[in-house]
C-alpha cells in the first residue's frame, strides 16, 4: 500500500475565535497532503494538468475526533489502500498532532478527468507505473 507523510504547522489565521482550527480549514491540509503524496511519486499536479488530466474532488467522508490549535504541528498521513484501476482514486487520510494523536480522518474520492474531452479517462501510465510496486496480489 502507498502511503506519504506530510508536515504542516497550524498558522494564525487557520484558527477560528475559540482558538482552534476552523472546521473547513481542514480540507487545504488535506489537499497538501495529497499534491505531495503524488510528488513523491515523481509527479506533480501541475505536471498532470501539462497532460491534460485534471483531478476533481467528487466525495468526501469525514471525522472530527479532537481540535487542532495554534502552532500544532499536524502529520498529515495520505494513504491508497487500493492501486486505482479505472477512472477514480481514492485517498485514506488521517490528521495526528505529535505524531500519534489523531484529530480528524477521511476518504476522498477523486476523478481522473480528461480536460480537453471533458469526461472521465483513466489514470496516467506514468502513475500507474509508479505506484504499481506498493502493491502485491
Amino acid at each position: 500500500m502507498f502511503s506519504h507523510e506530510t508536515q504542516i504547522r497550524v498558522r494564525y489565521a487557520e484558527t477560528d475565535q475559540m482558538g482552534v482550527v476552523y472546521h473547513g480549514n481542514y480540507f487545504p491540509f488535506l489537499e497538501s497532503g495529497r499534491v505531495e503524496a503524488i510528488r513523491s511519486l515523481g509527479m506533480s499536479y501541475a505536471d498532470l494538468e501539462k497532460i491534460g488530466i485534471q483531478m476533481p474532488v467528487v466525495e468526501i467522508q469525514c471525522k472530527y475526533l479532537r481540535p487542532a490549535r495554534y502552532d500544532d504541528l499536524l502529520r498529515v498521513l495520505t494513504s491508497l489502500p487500493k492501486l486505482p484501476t479505472d477512472h477514480r482514486i481514492e485517498f485514506h487520510q488521517e490528521i495526528y498532532r505529535d505524531s500519534d494523536e489523531l484529530l480528524f480522518k477521511a476518504q476522498i474520492k477523486l476523478y481522473f478527468w480528461d480536460k480537453d474531452k471533458n469526461e472521465k479517462t483513466v489514470m496516467p501510465a506514468a502513475l500507474l507505473d509508479r505506484l504499481k510496486s506498493f502493491y502485491h496480489e
